[in-house]
C-alpha cells in the first residue's frame, strides 16, 4: 500500500488529540513518504504545533458557519489518498464533506454516531472494549500498521528551549514533585478540594513538593484556590500561568500526576509520567490514562452496576453513569493507596 497524502480529521479535545498522536506517528513509521494534513481545533493545535511531518489546518469552531467556509477555502484544489475521519461529533461529520479524498475511513458501525457513517465509505474493524487510544489505532491498522506497534507507542510533541527552561525553573527534573491538575471540563467530574488538599499534605509528608496546574477557566481557578485554602502545606500554583507546551514540560518534570478525566492527565501520559486518575462517570478502561490504567481510583463500576443492573462487559461499551455527587464516593484512602503503589513501582 503506497500512500502519498493522508488527511486526519480530529478537531478536539486535548486528551483525544494526545491519543491520536500515537496513531499518527505509528502511521508515519509505516508510510514515511506520505504527506499528512491534520484538521484540528485552534486550542489543540497550540499543543501539537510543529509536530514533525504534519501540516495543520485549523478549524475554529467559535466562528460557527464561517469555520466550514474557511475549511473549504483552505482545502481548495487538494485531493488526498485517504481521509481518516477520527471524530463522530456532528460538527466533524459535517466538516468531512469538504474534504476531497479517494478513500474516506470512519469508525465501525457500533461507534458511527451522529450520522458519521453517511460521511465515510470504509470502516475500521470492530474492537472489543477498546480504550480511546486503541480506537484511533484502528485507523493505523487499516493503513497496514501492525497491532504490535501498540507496544511501541511514541509521542514526539515538539517544544522549544524556552518551554523546557520555564518548566525547569518551576519543577526541577530531578525533584520529587506531585502535580495536581484538579479540574475537568465539567464540574461534576471534579474531586473535592479538601480531598485533593489531603493528598497534597500526604505527598508532602512523604518528601514530595506539590504543584497545581490547569487552564485559565474560572472552574480551574476556583478549585485551585479552594485546594490551597484546605492544604496545610505550601503548594506551587501554576494554574492559568502556562502555555500548553510549558504545561507539557512541567508534567514531564513531575514525578507523578493526580487528575480526573482531563487533558493534562493524558498530556502526562505522552511524557510517560505516572498518573493517578480519579474516575466516577466514565469507564477508566476506555478513557483512563492509557499507560497507567492500573493506578486509577474509581467508583464507576459500582455505580454502573447500581444504575444499570449489569456490569460493563454486559452493556454497550462506554456507557456513562449519571449523578452530580458521584466523585464524593472516592475516598482519600483510595487515592493514597494508588500514590503509594506508584511510589513503590516506579521507585520514586
Amino acid at each position: 500500500m503506497s500512500l502519498q497524502s493522508i488527511c486526519i480529521l480530529r478537531l478536539s479535545a486535548i486528551g483525544d488529540v494526545c491519543h491520536a498522536v500515537a496513531a499518527v506517528q505509528a502511521i508515519q513509521k509505516q508510510h514515511p513518504n506520505a504527506k499528512i494534513t491534520w484538521i484540528i481545533g485552534k486550542i489543540e493545535k497550540m499543543l501539537l504545533d510543529g509536530l514533525p511531518g504534519v501540516e495543520f489546518v485549523i478549524f475554529d469552531k467559535s466562528k460557527g458557519k464561517a469555520a466550514f467556509k474557511q475549511l473549504k477555502q483552505d482545502l481548495v484544489g487538494q485531493q488526498f489518498d485517504v481521509l481518516l475521519h477520527m471524530q463522530v461529533a456532528l460538527r466533524a461529520n459535517w466538516a468531512a464533506q469538504f474534504i476531497n479524498a479517494k478513500r474516506k475511513i470512519g469508525f465501525d458501525w457500533s461507534r458511527a454516531k451522529e450520522l458519521h457513517a453517511l460521511f465515510t465509505k470504509e470502516r475500521i474493524a470492530p474492537q472489543c472494549e477498546p480504550h480511546v487510544l486503541e480506537g484511533f489505532f484502528g485507523f493505523a491498522e487499516k493503513l497496514g500498521v501492525p497491532i504490535s506497534e501498540l507496544n511501541n507507542l511514541t509521542w514526539n510533541i515538539p517544544v522549544s528551549d524556552q518551554d523546557i527552561e520555564f518548566a525547569n525553573q518551576h519543577i526541577a527534573p530531578d525533584s520529587k514533585t506531585l502535580v495536581i491538575s484538579p479540574a475537568a471540563s465539567k464540574k461534576e467530574r471534579n474531586w473535592l478540594p479538601e480531598r485533593y488538599a489531603a493528598i497534597a499534605d500526604y505527598a508532602a509528608s512523604k518528601g514530595f513538593n506539590v504543584a497545581l496546574c490547569g487552564g485559565p477557566a474560572p472552574i480551574d481557578r476556583e478549585l485551585g484556590d479552594a485546594i490551597k485554602q484546605h492544604a496545610q502545606v505550601e503548594i506551587m500554583d501554576l494554574i492559568g500561568k502556562t502555555s500548553l507546551k510549558q504545561m507539557l514540560m512541567c508534567l514531564k518534570n513531575a514525578s507523578l500526576v493526580l487528575a480526573p478525566d482531563t487533558g493534562p492527565a493524558h498530556m502526562a501520559v505522552t511524557q510517560r509520567t505516572p498518573v493517578i486518575g480519579v474516575y466516577a462517570h466514565s469507564n477508566p478502561k476506555r478513557t483512563g490514562p492509557y499507560l497507567y490504567q492500573d493506578y486509577v481510583a474509581e467508583v464507576y463500576h459500582q455505580n454502573l452496576l447500581e444504575q444499570k443492573g449489569k456490569p460493563a462487559d454486559k452493556l454497550k461499551w462506554g456507557v456513562r453513569v449519571k449523578g452530580t455527587d458521584l466523585m464524593q464516593q472516592i475516598t482519600v484512602e483510595q487515592v493514597q493507596t494508588q500514590f503509594d503503589r506508584i511510589v513503590k513501582d516506579f521507585a520514586l
